[in-house]
């Protein structure tokens, strides 16, 4: 069967990696970047299976315009990946309404875009897997990034809440909450962040990438057949449950 899915952020870190691994299981892909640039550089490395947009998820004209692109160059969304991250390190009493509200935007506000502009014709086909991307921190609450780790925990919050309405109609939702992870977005927090979060870890060091997207390859997969509303946790023992 012909699978065609949309990967959210992914120009570089996990979304990259979430893009080529799953065009290595061949899936044809969408590959979208709030910077086009990098959309596109990500597609170039797979080919012909893949095609790039720029956009910005938590604004709506952009997101259909991505939905159309895939559509018109894959035919219809069977995946979705809702990757697309901002991160942004401050203390609580130095957060501006800004700060929270653009956060809240990219992570919450766009998985709920994306995953509303699909979702449609996934209930139509009675068939449709959609990944949503989390963070442990929205498990267990991350110092100096509460506004990531609340946008985060509703992100978990609406996997939950989605699942139980769309699962018995054919679409199963996920998400995949990962510990820190060696990408541009980690790397922009301070290194002492960086030093005593890596001591905190029973497996003593971050992650790649490329093991995220190993964890979202098998929920996009058959093989996770019997996975609906689930929090998966590639994150170095960070959280367990």
């Amino acid at each position: 069967m012909n699978q065609t899915a949309i990967v959210t952020g992914a120009g570089s870190g996990i979304g990259q990696a979430i893009a080529l691994r799953l065009a290595a299981d061949g899936y044809n892909v969408l590959a979208n970047d709030f910077r086009v640039e990098a959309a596109q550089a990500t597609a170039a490395m797979i080919g012909a299976k893949a095609v790039a947009i720029g956009g910005d998820v938590s604004v709506e004209a952009d997101v259909a315009a991505m939905v159309a692109a895939a559509e018109q160059a894959f035919g219809p969304v069977t995946h979705l990946v809702n990757c697309a991250g901002h991160v942004h390190q401050g203390r609580f009493v130095d957060l501006t309404v800004g700060d929270f509200d653009r956060m809240i935007a990219v992570h919450l506000r766009g998985t709920f875009l994306c995953t509303h502009a699909v979702l449609a014709g996934m209930l139509a086909r009675g068939s449709g897997v959609i990944v949503n991307i989390a963070s442990q921190l929205g498990q267990i609450g991350g110092i100096e990034l509460a506004h990531y780790s609340a946008a985060k925990a509703g992100i978990i919050g609406m996997t939950k809440a989605l699942a139980r309405e769309v699962s018995a109609q054919g679409v199963r939702v996920n998400a995949v909450a990962p510990g820190p992870i060696n990408t541009p977005l980690v790397r922009n927090l301070s290194e002492d962040w960086q030093r005593a979060k890596a001591a905190e870890l029973p497996l003593g060091r971050f992650g790649e990438p490329e093991e995220v997207a190993n964890t979202v390859a098998f929920l996009c997969s058959p093989q996770a057949s019997l996975f609906v509303g689930q929090t998966l946790g590639p994150n170095s023992g960070d959280v367990m449950l």
